[in-house]
């Protein structure tokens, strides 16, 4: 008998365990009904807190349990699910929030409701699960977390910092007109169908100069931010132009604002700079800048610098040390919110706004679209505007104030200036600093001769030929039914190539390129091409140095530079090197030694390291070695040239590969720079994403190879 209950209860606990997600799918479905209605009960804090203990029980097992990696990502699946609805629950309530905390203490009641929950599927409950125990509570984490001592003497020092929850505005349930529709997509598709219109910018008020320390002078685009800030504004997206001055607008709308202490994530290049412009702007705050484990920091400063790639061990005080405001500089950093550096940003912003109520939050970056209107998500969802499904409050209200749904004509065009008013400012070089001088991008072709051209040009041939011959296999492959009666796709033909064929074995290839760790394909083929042109581009920056005085030379890629470097070195061209592995020291001595130094020619510069945060006005020429796979990133590297301040016409040279992939990559980047115009300026440009310039440059090479190769192209009779 025995041995007849034993097999039964272990059977009955294998068949019902995914009943567990169920009972939370559902649970966690009638906490948020409960807190939309409000207001927030004992009862449904023990029950939200209960799904939030099961739920990380539930994925620890999963995790640890022997199943299929399909299975095993499908259950996880579910659990993400249930996890965003309990986070976008506890946005609406400063309590709930707190229950999510890591040391949050667990109620009796939340562990008997959940010990009821396990039952109500027939799982008995394990003893540690029924018993009170500290690790309860604990998440399921690998990260290593620090806390300077400097901090914990700030804590100890300031007895009276714990968060006052009572300043965050109470929710109260209301009716919603739209509650029923789905706002994100068409609030995103508001802002890419945008031509023709005013730039995106909130109206801002009178500029103020009353927070610009002695000696030092605002232009009045900036004063104006400062005094948005002092009238009571709290949530900016400040997309000015890059050379603008976004640092000292931020540092002194949070001034205006009393936000201090202030927190700043930014990329690592520009972490000293900031530091050095508190010093400029603020020089009555103390800043401090954290590096590594934080060893050196000053847990009393107004404003604490870090950098994206130290959030993950820093993030456990930086929510518990009172900020009052948060700045996020280059904010398109964030736009992947499957990464740690987004998820991070935006847990520290959830945590500010449910104890401060309405603190100072500022998303910095000229150029917030990179890839598509998507990439304001993460931006949006930082500054409280949206959450992961909907409109919050504020942005909801001016919605429903519209008086119109998505399904009425003018609701994009009312939809987008919701959204602006919130805090889009974006401004133009050409409309507030008309001084600035122009600037321009000039081609230069060059000719990849001898063996390496050669074997540039032999690669992609390969490259075409490979598939060409993916193509034809597919066009052999396809079925009578599928092609028609006379052998022939029936749609996408172009002059008797199938389009829709070709683009299947560009992303075909593309995916390859993508996961392949040897052999030749668009990327390496690409980073050849640097190569073979970084000796003739140093040569052109060397002529420009001495002819027409500081040269700024930008390539993506390390044995680039260094070649670059070595042709420099052997024609007696001083030269300051910045890169991404550089200590911020040696960094800033040799940014300082370029500005300052006037036998220091060229600044060789990494594109994503130093393509952001810097000010290289001294020099008016720049040389792009190797091209970016997208105009943001080109954009961004002249602006570190051209910028307020600047007195001589810009111009980027850009040395391009004649005959080469090269050429075609530089006239797809021109062709996508339209989106951010036509998002935030209210140009008639094309708003197309610039992420499928790898996509389309396939698309042509063997568009190409099929037109030059009489009959490759048609379908083969039947």
């Amino acid at each position: 008998m025995r041995a007849r209950r034993t097999a039964p209860r272990t059977q009955r606990r294998a068949r019902h365990r995914d009943d567990v997600v169920s009972v939370l799918a559902r649970t966690v479905r009638e906490v948020e009904a409960a807190v939309q209605r409000g207001p927030v009960t004992p009862a449904v804090r023990t029950k939200f807190q209960a799904v939030a203990l099961l739920l990380r029980d539930e994925r620890a097992r999963i995790q640890a349990a022997g199943a299929s990696d399909a299975r095993r990502a499908e259950q996880l699946k579910r659990l993400d699910g249930i996890a965003v609805v309990l986070g976008t629950t506890a946005v609406r309530d400063a309590g709930l929030m707190a229950l999510l905390a890591e040391d949050a203490d667990v109620s009796a009641a939340a562990r008997t409701l959940k010990r009821d929950m396990l039952l109500s599927v027939g799982i008995e409950p394990a003893p540690e699960e029924t018993a009170p125990a500290e690790t309860a509570t604990a998440p399921v984490s690998t990260k290593r977390q620090v806390v300077p001592q400097s901090v914990v003497s700030r804590q100890l020092a300031n007895p009276f910092l714990a968060p006052d929850f009572s300043a965050v505005a109470p929710r109260t349930a209301r009716p919603r007109r739209l509650a029923g529709w789905e706002l994100l997509g068409p609030l995103f598709g508001s802002f890419e169908r945008a031509g023709g219109g005013a730039p995106a910018c909130m109206a801002l008020p009178v500029p103020t100069a009353r927070f610009t320390p002695a000696g030092r002078e605002l232009m009045p685009h900036q004063g104006q931010v400062v005094a948005a800030a002092a009238g009571g504004h709290r949530t900016f997206l400040l997309a000015d132009e890059p050379g603008l001055g976004k640092t000292a607008q931020a540092l002194l709308a949070a001034e205006a604002a009393d936000a201090y202490p202030l927190l700043v994530v930014v990329p690592n290049v520009v972490k000293t700079n900031w530091a050095r412009e508190a010093a400029r702007w603020t020089p009555h705050r103390s800043a401090t800048v954290v590096q590594g484990d934080g060893e050196t920091v000053d847990g009393f400063a107004d404003v604490v610098v870090l950098n994206y790639e130290v959030l993950d061990r820093h993030v456990g005080w930086l929510g518990d040390f009172g900020f009052r405001g948060m700045v996020v500089d280059e904010a398109h950093f964030i736009k992947n919110r499957a990464s740690q550096r987004s998820q991070h940003v935006l847990e520290l912003s959830d945590r500010l706004r449910s104890r401060i109520g309405r603190p100072l939050l500022m998303a910095l970056t000229g150029t917030p679209l990179i890839n598509d209107i998507e990439d304001f998500r993460a931006i949006w969802r930082f500054l409280g505007w949206i959450d992961d499904s909907a409109p919050l409050d504020e942005l909801m209200d001016a919605l429903e104030g519209t008086g119109l749904t998505p399904a009425d004509r003018g609701f994009p065009a009312a939809a987008r200036q919701s959204v602006v008013d919130l805090g889009i400012v974006r401004r133009r070089k050409v409309d507030v600093a008309a001084d600035i001088p122009a600037r321009r991008i000039a081609d230069l072709p060059v000719e990849l001769d001898g063996p390496v051209g050669r074997s540039i040009r032999a690669a992609e041939r390969d490259l075409a030929d490979r598939m060409v011959a993916r193509y034809e296999t597919g066009l052999a492959s396809r079925s009578a039914t599928t092609e028609g009666i006379d052998g022939r796709s029936d749609r996408g033909l172009d002059s008797g190539i199938d389009m829709e064929l070709v683009r299947r074995v560009a992303r075909s290839e593309l995916k390859d390129a993508m996961s392949r760790e040897s052999g030749e394909n668009v990327f390496t083929m690409m980073r050849r091409l640097g190569r073979a042109k970084a000796g003739l581009a140093a040569d052109y920056a060397a002529q420009l140095a001495r002819s027409a005085g500081k040269v700024v030379f930008f390539a993506k890629h390390v044995d680039v530079m260094d070649a670059a470097e070595d042709t420099f070195a052997r024609q007696g061209v001083r030269f300051s090197s910045i890169r991404g592995d550089q200590t911020p020291a040696a960094r800033q001595a040799n940014i300082d030694a370029f500005v300052t130094d006037p036998g220091v020619s060229v600044a060789v510069c990494s594109l994503t390291a130093a393509g952001v945060g810097l000010n290289l006005q001294v020099a008016s020429n720049i040389v792009l070695a190797e091209l970016s796979w997208t105009d943001a990133e080109q954009t961004q590297a002249i602006d570190r040239s051209h910028r307020i301040g600047q007195t001589e016409p810009v111009t980027a040279w850009r040395i391009i590969a004649a005959q080469t992939i090269d050429a075609r990559i530089a006239e797809l980047i021109d062709s996508k720079a339209g989106l951010a115009a036509r998002a935030l300026d209210g140009s008639e440009g094309e708003a197309r994403s610039s992420a499928d310039v790898q996509f389309e440059t396939l698309v042509g090479v063997l568009t190409d190879a099929l037109r030059a190769s009489p009959g490759r192209g048609d379908a083969p009779a039947s």
